[in-house]
């Protein structure tokens, strides 16, 4: 029995050591045949800069990103994005008197849950009915959610701004239903952002396979990440 503990020690630490090691190899050039990056959405140009790749000169191409905004949270907080630039970010569009909206932020709230510890993931939910959706209104609504602390936050704000972030940023449809007065029609879909504000990935929240799609994609742009820290330390 006293071989064993000290044995069973050894091998926890061994696996916490190769795991980092390993996912670093999956990202490396001897690796790169099982690794297969995000798309990025949205327009793209191509730029006058240039980098080089085995001694060939490569066009740099300027990729759309989201732009820099400001709005409150259900606490009257402003918050600010980017608020830096190492952080992964969920976001979803919704309203407060959404009939189906419901059962989607359900869905954001148990992938935040699942990354509620990790200090690279952020959740933002934007209302698209902001006169109505005051902070007040988005906080009793976000009471009935478990938020990680500081990981999830529903946003509020000018009107004009948010209609034009989902429609320019975010490239997402919102518009009033004119047959239904009070209703908005507006793109459900969760929207995974990289460190550097580009769209990763649209996915439908009434489908698991899609939900499971996004915990996994977070995962992998989430190496992406680390593989960028890990280049600038050995540089």
């Amino acid at each position: 029995m006293s071989n064993t503990f000290p044995l069973k020690k050894i091998l926890i630490l061994v696996t916490l050591l190769a795991v980092p090691g390993f996912l670093y190899y999956l990202l490396q050039d001897k690796g790169r045949n099982r690794y297969r990056p995000l798309e990025i959405f949205g327009p793209k140009q191509v730029a006058s800069t240039f980098h080089t790749k085995r001694g060939k000169k490569i066009p740099d191409t300027i990729y759309h990103v989201i732009s820099d905004f400001k709005l409150t949270d259900q606490s009257g907080n402003v918050v600010s994005f980017p608020a830096d630039s190492n952080r992964i970010s969920v976001f979803n569009f919704f309203f407060t008197r959404c009939g189906t909206c419901l059962p989607f932020n359900r869905q954001m709230e148990r992938i935040a849950a699942e990354y509620a510890d990790n200090k690279m993931l952020r959740f933002y939910s934007i209302t698209v009915d902001p006169d109505y959706d005051q902070p007040e209104v988005l906080g009793k609504y976000s009471g009935s959610f478990r938020l990680p602390e500081g990981k999830w936050r529903f946003l509020t704000g000018n009107k004009e701004l948010i209609y034009g972030l989902a429609r320019n940023s975010f490239l997402v449809d919102v518009l009033a239903d004119r047959r239904s007065p009070g209703n908005i029609i507006h793109s459900t879909l969760f929207i995974l952002v990289d460190a550097q504000k580009r769209i990763r990935g649209y996915y439908d929240p009434a489908s698991k396979e899609q939900t499971d799609k996004l915990t996994d994609e977070i995962k992998v742009l989430i190496a992406e990440e680390l593989r960028k820290v890990v280049r600038s330390e050995n540089i």
